[in-house]
């Protein structure tokens, strides 16, 4: 029987093997900003394709532009990479603009779906700071840039001038003068359209060997995001983040200033780390978000002192600038919008505000209970007295001073609660 089971087993083993090996077309889409999250996903769908030994693998592009760290770290895998790579800029209406050129370029094959642009690569749109810069450095970086280019399409056999002039003087083209300029291979209405054209092509690739495309038949497989690239996706959106920062600060403050409520302090705890974890993912302003905590502090420091109003101004302001300048982009994708920052300002303004005006109004209202809430109280006098004597007050008999004559019957009122709890005393 033996001898019948292991062969069974190894022949089957080699099928399985031969299945997974199995040679097939893999897609990757990018549609946001570029940044260390979308940057590895690309890395680790290269990866993927070298593992599966798949024989191409197409990145559908949809993108603004990003981060220059995380471009490069792309461009250097897509290079490396032993399974050809193809950029397709689509569906209709997509970009590839700015790092979106960049990557496209240095792709073995640049493809576009009609509808599409690219190019407006300025050094500006690339940058991971948006802050201003003077003109000896921007030229620098923009002669590193245009540089980068040239190499990428030059060893890609692309039109260099086109790419540089991309950069220098931030042109866009469409995919009919992208194609008509040779900056781009082909144009494709769909994914399909695209093997069925690359099939049995030869392309160079970027180490100089030449590789031709056996497409035909070739299944095409989808590579779906794991959970914590998901999860990291989504709180890499500038506005989630921002807003998360925000809860987590009011979540915070009010469980300090009501120890033992638990829940915003728990809310406020989670929400805080994760909007920590986003700003490590976008080009955060340090300063920004001084600014913001430096806000609260005003609001905090509002309740204790008294300013008239002056800290809690400062604090608006303070929440209002650290918010605008909290991630140093040029990107909008890449900062919070104006629609989230204004309402949540003004709400987290205006709750502070409300909270600010509760505690003084429980610090300034008459106290109910104690020798304190005896001042102001109105009694009757039980007996003549000048200076003391019996007043009932308050449900109780207390004796009484007073400067005044008190007649029996007098109504008194109680202006001050004296040791041994006597009462002082006038009449009204």
């Amino acid at each position: 029987m033996k001898r019948f089971i292991y062969p069974a087993l190894f022949f089957l083993l080699i099928a399985s093997s031969s299945v997974y090996l199995e040679a097939r077309i893999l897609t990757v889409t990018i549609r946001e900003p570029i940044h260390p999250i979308t940057a590895e996903i690309l890395i680790k769908s290269i990866e993927k394709a070298k593992l599966e030994n798949a024989v191409l693998l197409i990145i559908k592009l949809d993108t603004p532009g990003g981060l220059d760290s995380s471009m490069r770290q792309m461009i250097e895998a897509i290079i490396g990479s032993p399974v050809p790579v193809v950029a397709y800029v689509s569906p209709s209406g997509a970009r590839a603009a700015s790092a979106g050129l960049f990557i496209s370029v240095a792709c073995d094959i640049f493809a576009m779906a009609p509808g599409t642009s690219t190019g407006s690569a300025h050094p500006v749109s690339i940058g991971t700071s948006g802050q201003g810069q003077d003109k000896t450095m921007e030229e620098k970086i923009t002669h590193d840039a245009a540089a980068y280019i040239r190499t990428l399409a030059e060893k890609r056999g692309r039109n260099v001038q086109m790419a540089e002039d991309a950069v220098r003087k931030s042109l866009s083209y469409t995919e009919q003068e992208a194609l008509k300029g040779k900056l781009i291979d082909l144009v494709a209405k769909t994914e399909q359209e695209l093997v069925e054209a690359l099939d049995g092509k030869e392309i160079k690739r970027f180490n100089g060997e030449v590789q031709i495309l056996k497409l035909k038949n070739q299944p095409i497989v989808e590579l779906p995001l794991t959970f914590r690239q998901k999860l990291l996706m989504t709180i890499a959106n500038p506005n989630l983040a921002y807003i998360l920062l925000m809860l987590g600060l009011l979540g915070l403050y009010f469980e300090f200033a009501n120890p033992g409520a638990i829940l915003p302090g728990v809310i406020g705890g989670i929400s805080l780390l994760l909007a920590l974890l986003s700003f490590q993912i976008l080009p955060v302003n340090y300063v920004g978000l001084l600014l913001i905590l430096l806000g609260t502090v005003f609001f905090v420091l509002e309740i204790k002192v008294t300013s008239y109003g002056a800290l809690a101004v400062g604090g608006v302001i303070s929440l209002f600038l650290g918010s605008i300048i909290l991630i140093k982009s040029p990107i909008p994708e890449l900062r919070p919008s104006l629609k989230f920052i204004i309402p949540i300002v003004l709400g987290i303004s205006l709750i502070f505000v409300m909270l600010v005006y509760l505690v003084i109004k429980a610090h300034t209202r008459k106290s109910l209970t104690g020798k304190e809430g005896l001042v102001g109280e109105v009694g009757q006098a039980l007996s003549s007295f000048s200076p003391a004597g019996k007043i009932f007050v308050h449900g109780s008999i207390w004796r009484a001073i007073s400067d005044d004559t008190i007649e029996k019957g007098d109504k008194v009122q109680v202006v001050e609660v004296q040791d041994h709890l006597t009462l002082k005393v006038k009449k009204v």
